[in-house]
């Protein structure tokens, strides 16, 4: 499978899950009280957003045909083509 998440995607993927996982763990240990149900979902989703932010692979962008790595490919190319047609 191909990238597909990248720039911002990426950036809320890897904080919010990381985000999410602390405090599903936080809830899990004791430091909150929400229950025993939610901190394991917060743990299981956080876990999995991050996942998806590092290796910048999500089937659920696959699916929808989402592909918020493209962007920064053209925009690389776009300004290397730029760049090299521009005399010295």
């Amino acid at each position: 499978m191909e990238k597909n998440v990248g720039g911002f995607d990426r950036t809320w993927r890897l904080a919010g899950g990381a985000l999410l996982a602390i405090i599903g763990v936080a809830a899990l240990v004791g430091v909150v009280s929400i229950g025993t149900v939610l901190p394991v979902l917060l743990v299981v989703f956080g876990v999995v957003f991050f996942a998806t932010g590092v290796l910048q692979k999500c089937v659920l962008n696959r699916l929808v045909g989402l592909d918020t790595y493209r962007g920064e490919e053209a925009e690389t190319d776009r300004m290397d083509e730029v760049s090299t047609d521009r005399p010295s």
